[in-house]
């Protein structure tokens, strides 16, 4: 899958409306049939950056996305509520889902 988080950081009088401004992006996005997740998360230290955690079934998916004409919308409507140019780790990786934490593994609560 090709596994990608995106850094967000929006101008703070945009920050509180962000995810109203990127839900129908969000909304189209998770509909693309190549498309596994894409959440976003708010910092807790701060409050005016986003983090996106988005993966896609394969290449072709994720070039699908890259092509879609809601991605194309989003680059004429996000950035101007955006205080500087996201940063991106993007990478392919063998699997198809979230793998289990180990080290961190919730006690058995039946």
């Amino acid at each position: 899958m090709i596994f990608i988080t995106a850094k967000f950081r929006v101008l703070p009088e945009h920050a509180d409306r962000w995810p109203e401004i990127a839900a129908e992006f969000t909304q189209a996005t998770r509909a693309e049939q190549g498309c596994l997740w894409f959440d976003w998360s708010r910092s807790v230290d701060d409050p005016t950056e986003y983090v996106l955690v988005e993966a896609f079934r394969d290449a072709d998916a994720g070039a699908a996305h890259v092509q879609s004409e809601h991605f194309k919308t989003a680059q004429q409507t996000l950035p101007p509520h955006l205080a500087e140019t996201p940063r991106i780790v993007n990478v392919t990786i063998p699997q198809d889902d979230w793998s289990l934490l180990g080290e961190m593994a919730a006690p058995d609560r039946a």
